[in-house]
């Protein structure tokens, strides 16, 4: 199965954030560098380490908009994750460069979620494609109502 076509432009002439010429999202994006430790004995970067590069992704991004995680927990909300899902297309290897691409998804009472595109550095092939939601939750581990400041970022996000 093919993903469906990611053809990011520099938006605005930040290089951070991004345009996807096939449907108009934007995205913010990040580099990373694939470590050793990631592959498994087949020399290819383990399944589950590209869910440490969403939250990669998701922290730039937040820490960028002005609303480190740091920042949310010392409000006093959490955001664990309550669903995930990943797509795999194409392998990285040990060293290998990677574009983390991260937008907010869909926002709702309690629950927010953001997806993500890894694209390969050198050679623009999609890797992966997913999402992850999360649930508010207070300092007690109740849920609540989305923060205000969150609820903002989603908003402003640019489209």
């Amino acid at each position: 199965m093919r993903p469906k076509p990611f053809h990011p432009e520099i938006y605005n002439g930040d290089p951070r954030f991004v345009k996807n010429r096939h449907d108009g999202c934007i995205w913010h994006r990040c580099e990373n560098r694939t470590l050793y430790a990631d592959t498994d004995r087949s020399a290819v970067v383990y399944h589950a380490n590209y869910l440490r590069y969403f939250e990669f992704g998701r922290a730039s991004l937040m820490r960028e908009l002005a609303y480190p995680y740091v920042d949310i927990e010392a409000s006093g909300y959490v955001y664990p994750i309550i669903e995930l899902g990943i797509k795999y297309y194409s392998p990285l290897y040990y060293d290998d460069a990677m574009w983390v691409h991260t937008r907010p998804g869909n926002l709702g009472k309690v629950k927010l979620s953001f997806d993500y595109v890894i694209i390969h550095g050198q050679t623009g092939e999609i890797v992966c494609t997913g999402f992850t939601e999360h649930c508010a939750l207070n300092s007690a581990g109740r849920p609540v109502g989305i923060d205000e400041k969150t609820q903002k970022l989603w908003e402003i996000f640019p489209k």
